[in-house]
C-alpha cells in the first residue's frame, strides 16, 4: 500500500507563493507518477499537474507558467511550487500517485485560500 501526506497549504494573499508538499510512504515502488488535482467548492476536481519517475511533467493549460510541479525520488516526495496566485487558485489541493498495480492513490488533501 502507498499512503500520501500533504502539507504545506495555508491562507495567502493574492500575488502571493505557496509550496506544496506531498510524501510517499508504503510500496513506493509502485508508484509511476505523482500529481496534483484540486477540487474547489462546487467543481468538479481537475488536473493541476503531474510528473513522472522519470521527471517528465505535464500542466493544466491555465496554470503554465505560474505553477511547477518537481520530485525528489531519493525521499519520494512531489512538490507544487505556486506562484502569483489568484483567488480563484482557491481550492483543496488533493496529491495523487499513480501505481503500477491497482487503482491510484489520494491523499487527504490540503486547503489553500488566496484572498483578493
Amino acid at each position: 500500500q502507498v499512503q500520501l501526506v500533504e502539507s504545506g497549504g495555508g491562507l495567502v494573499q493574492a500575488g502571493g507563493s505557496l509550496r506544496l508538499s506531498c510524501a510517499a510512504s508504503g510500496t513506493t515502488f509502485t508508484i509511476n507518477a505523482m500529481g496534483w488535482y484540486r477540487q474547489a467548492p462546487g467543481k468538479q476536481r481537475e488536473l493541476v499537474a503531474s510528473i513522472t519517475r522519470g521527471g517528465s511533467t505535464n500542466y493544466a493549460d491555465s496554470l503554465k507558467g505560474r505553477f511547477t510541479i518537481s520530485r525528489e525520488n531519493a525521499k519520494n516526495t512531489v512538490y507544487l511550487q505556486m506562484n502569483s496566485l489568484k483567488p480563484e487558485d482557491t481550492a483543496v489541493y488533493y496529491c495523487n500517485a499513480d501505481l503500477r498495480y491497482g487503482p491510484s492513490r489520494w491523499g487527504q488533501g490540503t486547503q489553500v485560500t488566496v484572498s483578493s
